[in-house]
């Protein structure tokens, strides 16, 4: 049985991990566990390079505090301007074997009052939480699930991503140097 560490106690993270890693992999067992640990970055991050820096620092910190588990996953939740809109996605760094694997959500562009707050100073969840009278919602579905009636919601959107990271360890005669 590989163990898979998740820098994050996120519920919604830690079946993003652990969905992405049994379709990947439906031949092995894994176990899962969870701590949190600091991404480094700010807590709202506000850019493509400052998110994907936050998901790996994220790993790197879960390897540091555990080198017996087999893969160190860090995932994070970011916000970007385009064109005066603002977009909202997750990186996910996945470390391993030697090997490092990444991949970027989707991205879905919030409504004109969730950015408003989030420009304001609030994380995406607090500003999502306010807007649509939710409670705690980046540990249940989270924006994108709110906005899309839960046809989509955040473990669906970031377990996506988790796939494409593990690229590289399901291909890594191709992608070890």
């Amino acid at each position: 049985m590989k163990t898979i560490l998740v820098a994050s106690q996120n519920p919604v993270k830690a079946q993003a991990a652990l969905g992405g890693f049994q379709r990947m992999f439906p031949e092995e067992e894994f176990a899962l566990r969870t701590l949190t640990v600091p991404s480094g970055v700010a807590d709202q991050p506000f850019s493509s390079d400052e998110t994907l820096q936050g998901a790996i620092q994220r790993a790197e910190a879960a390897r540091q505090i555990d080198p017996a588990a087999d893969y160190w996953v860090g995932i994070e939740g970011g916000v970007e301007i385009h064109e005066d809109e603002l977009g909202a996605f997750a990186w996910i760094a996945i470390l391993a074997d030697g090997l490092e694997g990444k991949a970027r959500t989707g991205t879905f562009y919030l409504p004109p009052a969730v950015a408003e707050l989030i420009r304001q100073g609030k994380e995406l969840g607090e500003a999502d939480d306010i807007v649509f009278q939710q409670r705690n919602s980046k540990q249940k579905n989270g924006a994108i699930g709110i906005l899309t009636g839960d046809v989509i919601d955040r473990a669906q959107l970031y377990e996506q991503a988790v796939i494409l990271a593990l690229v590289p360890f399901k291909n890594q005669d191709l992608y070890s140097t």
